[in-house]
């Protein structure tokens, strides 16, 4: 059975643990629309990003 050779320092072993941090998503208000939506992505209801129309919305 492997077995460490030192023991790990708080220092090293909270470093590696500094990446299982949770992110909470941001969320911004349309300004068009009032509803909220995350930031960099499209708005699947009218199919607009940054002003203007990217995709075709089906009725």
């Amino acid at each position: 059975m492997a077995v460490p050779k030192r023991k790990t320092t708080p220092s090293k072993r909270n470093m590696r643990r500094s990446h299982d941090a949770l992110e909470s998503t941001n969320w911004v208000e349309d300004a068009h629309s009032g509803e909220a939506k995350r930031r960099h992505h499209i708005d699947l209801k009218t199919g607009m990003y940054k002003g203007r129309q990217v995709l075709d919305v089906k009725e």
